[in-house]
């Protein structure tokens, strides 16, 4: 299970910092708490972060307490998964996804 160092927790403080500067691609998980299927994306999105450890920055920011961020990339439905590279959104998953799909996803980053 990944472990806070491998899930990083963005908020609309630190977003720039932490995502939009950093070296290797990022993948944000954007969810809240009375998100169903966000719980149940949750435990995936860990698998695949232990699988890119090192390769790929993962984080989750949690849609309520982070407006700005979440209305700047015009996230609508959630979970909803962003890539970045190079500071840009440069792919997007929305919904509940098997694990395969999600490694696929993040491949395209590399």
């Amino acid at each position: 299970m990944a472990d806070e160092k491998t899930l990083l927790q963005v908020t609309d403080d630190n977003f720039e910092d932490v995502i939009l500067k950093s070296e290797k691609p990022a993948l944000v998980d954007f969810w809240a708490t009375w998100c169903g299927p966000c719980r149940a994306l949750a435990p995936i999105v860990d698998e695949v972060a232990d699988s890119f450890q090192g390769q790929v920055t993962f984080s989750k920011l949690n849609i309520d307490d982070n407006p700005n961020v979440t209305a700047k990339y015009g996230v609508m439905s959630i979970p909803t998964l962003i890539l970045f590279k190079d500071g840009k959104a440069v792919e997007r998953l929305v919904g509940l996804v098997p694990k395969e799909r999600l490694e696929e996803f993040v491949k395209k980053a590399l």
